[in-house]
């Protein structure tokens, strides 16, 4: 069960996780890491990233083997379960001519008959206890969920040495990262909205879906950064270095640029 919950870990999700989250999630993170979305000169990062996918991939095919597996196992056990009824069944119809026999007897038997009716009742309420214990088990597994990421919002980094550090999907809400070193730094959904990014180095950082609403990026360095789908609503990017001469260095496919303060001051449409 621990290489499950590591394998769960690996593509970022809870255990118990379904089929298709373990699908998606694949789809997501394969997006993320592929070999292609990195610089190839930067060989460190183009290791990690072939590492990363090794991992990703054993996780996907063991949780589908696994799900596969326990599926197919439990729909075998409901079908075995049919004919122990249907023998059950017969079993209760052939005795109906024995009944009858012992219908002279059924008054010196009703005494018995009664103690039967008591039993019956204490065997409904064990297995209406054991129905209850049953439901109770059932909410067991959500204890054992990983707990949410670190909360780092409104955290002071002003000048840390943040390089190549994973805070993918960490609330750094409103967090003081002026002029904090960034480069190389992975924040694939990281929240940063409204956080104070003003003279930080973002070089070939990885903001991809960042959440980067009202943030202060005024001269920040966010050259070979990538901020594909992230929202910079309203962020306002005043003479960030985003362009070498007229060619742009920054990703930005899909990204929400909305209200957003453009490095030449423009206020983006």
């Amino acid at each position: 069960m621990r290489e499950l919950e590591r394998y769960y870990q690996v593509l970022e999700l809870q255990p118990g996780a379904t089929l298709e989250e373990v699908n998606q999630a694949y789809k997501d993170l394969v997006f993320v890491w592929h070999p292609d979305r990195i610089p190839r000169d930067n060989l460190r990062l183009q290791k990690k990233a072939q590492q990363k996918l090794q991992d990703i991939n054993e996780a996907r095919d063991k949780l589908r083997s696994y799900k596969t597996k326990y599926k197919t196992h439990s729909s075998s056990q409901q079908r075995g379960t049919k004919p122990y009824s249907q023998s059950q069944k017969s079993y209760s119809s052939s005795q109906k001519p024995y009944s009858s026999s012992q219908k002279p007897y059924s008054s010196s038997q009703k005494p018995y008959s009664q103690s039967q009716k008591s039993y019956s009742q204490s065997q409904t309420a064990s297995s209406s206890s054991q129905k209850s214990y049953s439901q109770s088990q059932k909410t067991y597994p959500q204890s054992t969920r990983a707990k949410p990421s670190k909360d780092l919002s409104g955290k002071d980094f002003s000048g840390a040495n943040l390089s190549n550090k994973d805070l993918s999907s960490r609330n750094l809400s409103y967090a003081n990262l002026s002029a904090a070193d960034l480069s190389d730094t992975f924040m694939h959904k990281a929240i940063l909205r409204g956080a104070n990014l003003s003279e930080a180095t973002l070089l070939r950082a990885n903001l991809l879906l960042a959440d980067l609403r009202e943030a202060n990026l005024r001269s920040a360095n966010l050259m070979g950064a990538d901020l594909s789908g992230a929202d910079l609503r309203g962020a306002d990017l005043t003479g960030a270095r985003i362009r070498s001469g007229n060619r742009l260095m920054v990703k930005l496919i899909g990204a929400k640029l909305s209200g957003a303060i453009m490095p030449d001051g423009r206020v983006y449409a």
